[in-house]
């Protein structure tokens, strides 16, 4: 059960702050234990608070948000870009951003990062205890005393989430201590395919694309990345 998870966010733009915070009001299991327009400031917060999640702007006066998580990156459990700027989405990733969010910011959009901040926080309570083993066809997840087996052919995608995997099923959700790398290279080869950098889909659960941006796997739509979309173009019309 989530009981508290404690933000701060930075953003030079008092309108785009405030209606930030307002957004976290509404969610109970969000704390912001500070907001500021100042960068300087911020970063001395992140360093004293060592918060559980800081939202940050990047195009700032002072410092950049992806300067700011770079230099901090080990005072920052989470982080997610709240911005204007597209262009920026990709290095964000690589600096292991959780999410991306453009402005204006809807309630939306602003609702379905902390659904992601909720799955992730259940499951990641519950990853301490489990343990990736394989056999043949089949993962062997170890989950506290329990060995559960999950069919290779169930998992419809698999998620990066930090440095954790969280595996996708028709049953049910799993998140492993595993790197999304190196789970994929325990896997048959050419079984899954990597669509994004968050994202790797079962070859036999792609039901097409929606758009050069998104495919359909299962039920879930996904994103595609887009050093990924001739890749991903090329396979679904083959």
């Amino acid at each position: 059960m989530i009981t508290n998870i404690r933000c701060i966010c930075i953003d030079d733009e008092q309108d785009d702050l405030f209606l930030l915070n307002e957004y976290i009001k509404t969610e109970p299991i969000l704390t912001n234990i500070g907001s500021f327009s100042s960068p300087t400031e911020g970063m001395q917060a992140i360093i004293t608070s060592q918060p559980d999640l800081v939202f940050l702007d990047i195009e700032m006066s002072g410092a950049t948000g992806l300067e700011i998580l770079r230099l901090l990156r080990n005072k920052i459990e989470l982080a997610v870009f709240v911005t204007s700027h597209p262009e920026f989405a990709l290095e964000s990733f690589e600096l292991s951003a959780f999410d991306y969010i453009l402005k204006p910011v809807t309630e939306k959009r602003f609702n379905s990062t902390v659904q992601r901040l909720k799955d992730y926080w259940n499951m990641r309570e519950k990853a301490a205890t489990y343990e990736l083993l394989q056999e043949p066809d089949t993962l062997l997840i170890s989950e506290g005393r329990n060995k559960i087996k999950v069919p290779i052919n169930e998992i419809i995608y698999l998620e990066a989430m930090q440095n954790y995997t969280k595996i996708v099923t028709s049953r049910r959700n799993y998140l492993t201590l595993v790197g999304i790398n190196t789970f994929l290279n325990k896997l048959p080869q050419n079984s899954f395919l990597r669509i994004h950098r968050s994202y790797a889909v079962a070859r036999n659960k792609i039901n097409g694309l929606l758009s050069s941006d998104e495919i359909i796997c299962g039920s879930a739509t996904l994103p595609v990345g887009k050093t990924y979309k001739d890749i991903v173009k090329n396979e679904i019309i083959r």
